[in-house]
């Protein structure tokens, strides 16, 4: 399966080790960001939904709510998330529902990188 990874930009390190356990599941990874080459944000919002629009399946990595969260006004991975709730991507959130979206009926939650790997594993393989 395609995947577009979704996370706060400060977690592309973490994303990075994401890619390599589903590389070695049997899946591709869309996301250029977690690369960080730093072309500057008119390219790299173009090519995040172009990333998006690649993939079969958007794997949102969730924050727990805090009170205070200086980063929480950035949230390009809501935009992400979004792109491909419109095109009818497959959706899978890894933590917790952080807003309505993350409610909908066809939205699989998942609690830990490890779960969404094994199910995925359990699912036929699609060309």
């Amino acid at each position: 399966m395609r995947i577009y990874l979704a996370s706060r930009y400060d977690r592309r390190f973490e994303m990075l080790g994401v890619t390599a356990v589903l590389m070695k599941a049997g899946h591709d990874v869309t996301s250029r960001w977690i690369e960080g080459r730093g072309d500057g944000p008119e390219v790299e919002a173009v090519e995040d939904v172009e990333d998006v629009l690649r993939a079969d399946c958007i794997l949102c990595f969730t924050e727990e709510p805090t009170e205070h969260v200086s980063w929480a006004a950035r949230g390009g991975r809501h935009v992400e998330f979004g792109v491909a709730l419109a095109m009818g991507k497959r959706l899978c959130v890894v933590g917790p529902r952080e807003n309505i979206f993350h409610h909908l009926p066809r939205v699989e939650q998942f609690r830990s990188l490890d779960d969404f790997v094994a199910q995925t594993a359990r699912e036929p393989r699609r060309s």
